[in-house]
């Protein structure tokens, strides 16, 4: 692993504009941003389109996902949104669940996985179970100790996107395992910035949207589906799913069979050419970077944020519960206002989430910009 220096000339962000919001919207680095564009006027001549166009570019970004996380590139799907690929873990796991059954959830997650195992606990009767926060901040040991015969589902993040909480999915992957529960991991926050061991872990489904840690369009997320799950039933049925669909003079012979690995969960009209393309020009640049280089660097990043933050009386998780790239901190006792707007006033750009102001730089970070947050704070701090 190395440290990378500041990749701010691969972005468009002016020099007085210091971002560490990357958990919330990504920017987006400058090849993605010609791709789309480029995209976007191809619309203009249709005539030039093929019909293997409408798969290559899906088909790219399977190689790169494969490369960049794991899996195997037959596992990787291509879908609008966290909600839509977690809808489709629970269409497909909903089969499998009984009266009485637990689904585990931790606290203050993400809507999107949670919010399609209330709509599965009601169609099933199901209990969707809340684990709290633990109080000694270890998330894996509070998960890992709810898991037991009666747990069907276990949904959970990579880390807790409010502030960044780390959660080590490896024995909760053996956890579940061990139970004969199924393991959905919404991998949104720490994708592509973060080590993954996927083969470790071995969850049946993982979902990250596009948008943030990935660098790419929204309305693009990848889904990783493992290989017993492959042959369930998709969320839609997409004729570009089909096994006769690149062979457009067939269509009207409406064909039973899908095509092969986890493509018959892709959605419909995944052959965008104003999308995907800027998918594939931010996948490639993740890859050229190595995940586990971006982790390192921005791990640096948030080291030296937390030792001013700890200075001026903010109250951070353990290192043992930091994630590399996410960093929460609670404000000083007595500390009141609204930070996030003020920061902003000063072109400085943080997130709140929960009680939790959230820190969240990627590569384009500079000394510069780290100095003026650092400045902002301890002139706001009293």
């Amino acid at each position: 692993m190395s440290i990378i220096p500041s990749q701010r000339s691969l972005f468009d962000i002016p020099e007085e504009i210091a971002y560490f919001n990357c958990a919330y919207y990504s920017p987006q680095v400058n090849a993605s941003r010609d791709s789309l564009l480029a995209g976007a006027r191809s619309k203009s001549h249709p005539w030039e389109r093929l019909s293997a166009d409408f798969f290559r570019d899906a088909e790219t970004i399977r190689v790169l996902a494969s490369r960049a996380f794991g899996g195997e590139a037959d596992g990787w799907a291509i879908v609008p949104s966290t909600s839509y690929a977690v809808s489709t873990a629970a269409r497909a796991i909903e089969p499998r669940l009984t009266s009485g059954d637990r689904m585990l959830v931790i606290a203050e997650e993400f809507p999107s996985n949670v919010l399609p195992w209330t709509r599965a606990a009601r169609e099933t009767r199901a209990m969707l179970v809340t684990i709290p926060y633990p109080e000694d901040g270890d998330w894996t040991r509070a998960i890992v100790g709810r898991i037991d015969s009666s747990v069907k589902v276990v949904a959970v993040s990579t880390c807790h996107w409010t502030n960044g909480a780390y959660i080590d999915l490896k024995p909760i992957g053996k956890a579940c395992r061990d139970a004969g529960a199924m393991l959905v991991v919404d991998a949104t926050q720490p994708l592509g910035v973060m080590p993954l061991p996927l083969a470790d872990v071995r969850p049946d489904f993982l979902v990250a949207a596009g948008y943030k840690w990935l660098l790419c369009p929204y309305g693009f997320t990848l889904l990783y589906v493992s290989e017993p799950w492959r042959g369930a039933r998709p969320l839609e049925e997409a004729w570009q799913g089909r096994s006769n669909a690149e062979d457009f003079t067939q269509l009207v012979k409406y064909s039973d069979s899908y095509m092969p690995g986890a493509r018959r969960f892709d959605m419909g009209e995944k052959g965008m050419a104003t999308i995907l393309p800027g998918a594939i020009a931010a996948l490639e640049q993740i890859g050229a970077w190595g995940v586990d280089n971006t982790a390192e660097t921005l791990s640096a990043v948030n080291s030296r944020l937390a030792s001013h933050l700890e200075r001026l009386g903010f109250r951070l998780p353990s290192k043992a519960q930091r994630s590399p790239h996410l960093l929460g901190a609670v404000l000083p006792p007595g500390q009141s206002g609204d930070m996030v707007s003020a920061l902003r006033k000063r072109n400085v750009y943080i997130s709140q989430r929960g009680n939790a102001l959230r820190f969240a730089p990627h590569l384009y970070v500079n000394d510069h910009d780290e100095a003026r947050l650092v400045q902002a704070l301890e002139e706001m701090v009293k």
